[in-house]
């Protein structure tokens, strides 16, 4: 499916950039994942056998297991580089001199001006249509909480502090990123077109980072 979910990676300067072999991998789990959402997409997530994904992708089940653990990961996967998105933004901002919030907000609007998916403000079909799949698929949306609480706790990590006060923090925040994607998304699963929703999306990130600037010591 085209676009990717997601927006790019954060960079970040310290880490190696992966070789060959590593890299190898990961073409193999997406094309794992592409192959899996694609049945999904056509048949239903409960219709298709994690046998039908493997021989789709024209490898043996247990080569599928090694790459994903779990069926519910084949859709997932287009999260992965997301799970600590947000606790690097706030570690790259911290080294530029940029307060927490300050940073998770720029990064915020950054991805509305994108479109990006993970924003909910994106109304390409596919991207659509993997939406559906996924809030329509109880086992998916399971899978999903605990994506958020991973999200959450490398999100604390990275604010530092009182544990107790990173950890509400870290939870606010990602309660409030997952607020406003849902409302973009909402709004444009009704009908609207991206461009209709966007400037209502900036207003609505505006007002919910003030919120949390006004309660949260970041």
């Amino acid at each position: 499916m085209s676009p990717d979910l997601g927006a790019a990676a954060v960079p970040d300067s310290a880490a190696p950039a992966p070789g060959l072999r590593e890299r190898k991998k990961e073409r193999t789990r997406q094309a794992l994942s592409d192959a899996a959402v694609e049945l999904f997409l056509e048949k239903g997530f409960d219709a298709v056998s994690v046998a039908e994904v493997a021989a789709a992708a024209e490898v043996s089940k247990p080569t599928l297991f090694r790459y994903f653990p779990a069926k519910e990961d084949l859709v997932l996967h287009r999260f992965a580089d997301h799970e600590d998105e947000a606790a690097r933004v706030v570690a790259a901002g911290r080294l530029a001199g940029t307060a927490p919030l300050d940073a998770l907000y720029a990064h915020v609007l950054d991805g509305l001006g994108r479109q990006d998916p993970v924003t909910g403000l994106c109304d390409h079909p596919a991207v659509l249509a993997y939406h559906r799949l996924l809030y329509g698929t109880p086992a998916l949306v399971a899978r999903l909480h605990a994506y958020r609480a991973r999200s959450e706790a490398a999100l604390a990590d990275a604010l530092g502090g009182d544990p107790l006060d990173a950890r509400v923090a870290a939870g606010q925040i990602v309660a409030v990123l997952r607020i406003l994607a849902e409302e973009n998304a909402a709004r444009i699963a009704g009908g609207e077109t991206a461009g209709e929703v966007a400037a209502d999306a900036v207003a609505a990130a505006g007002r919910a980072f003030r919120a949390l600037r006004d309660g949260l010591p970041y």
